[in-house]
């Protein structure tokens, strides 16, 4: 395990003060505030960072009760984060692992780029095409009202969905996540919106998803 600062910091090195080496594209939604960094993350230093979390980060294999039966969530999960800052979805709940070197420095990454601080991150490992998300909003009260939630991915491109909750003449929008790329929401987003990872047929390789939060107690 490589946990020092020596080998952190070329690896993190990026010519931009911000982080990103261009502009964020605003993805234009109605009572929405959503904007994507396409390269939060080069490509080499985004190879090395999902290696890294595939070997280091404690995976879980979670579960939800249906009609009396435990169906296995397609996907693996990892909860890390400030001490205390527990989090509950779909009955899940979850008490923190310690931050590593490594979510650390990707944290200050992304704390720069979005201009936010958070204290806690959920990592889903989406082994294959198999593996994906259904539709939810991230509006658990332990984030607060209007919670600013930053998504970065690393590895195989995804495709993210999103729909209005109660405006049917939006059409679906689907956001392509590539690798090293960081989505931010904010404002009202969760209030109105939905947002899923859909299994695919399609051959997709490994992706590792960061979503850094704040947690309120």
């Amino acid at each position: 395990m490589e946990s020092s600062a020596q080998n952190l910091l070329p690896l993190f090195s990026h010519p931009s003060p911000t982080g990103s080496k261009t502009e964020p594209r605003c993805i234009p939604l109605p009572d929405a505030d959503v904007l994507l960094f396409s390269d939060c993350f080069g490509a080499e230093e985004s190879a090395h960072i999902l290696n890294r979390l595939l070997s280091e980060i404690h995976w879980q294999q979670d579960y939800l009760t249906f009609y009396g039966r435990e169906i296995a969530l397609p996907r693996l999960t990892a909860w890390y984060g400030d001490r205390g800052r527990n989090y509950t979805y779909s009955h899940i709940s979850m008490k923190p692992h310690t931050w590593t070197e490594l979510l650390l420095t990707i944290k200050g990454r992304v704390e720069v780029v979005s201009g936010a601080e958070y204290n806690s991150v959920l990592l889903n490992l989406y082994r294959s095409g198999v593996d994906g998300v259904s539709w939810h909003q991230d509006n658990e009260p332990e984030l607060g009202e209007d919670p600013t939630i930053a998504s970065v991915s690393f590895g195989a491109t995804r495709i993210f969905q999103m729909r209005h909750l109660t405006r049917k003449d939006i059409p679906r929008v689907d956001i392509p996540l590539f690798d090293g790329s960081l989505l931010l929401m904010r404002g009202s987003t969760q209030k109105f919106w939905q947002h899923r990872i859909p299994k695919t047929q399609k051959a997709v390789g490994t992706r590792v998803n960061l979503t850094f939060r704040h947690i309120h107690t």
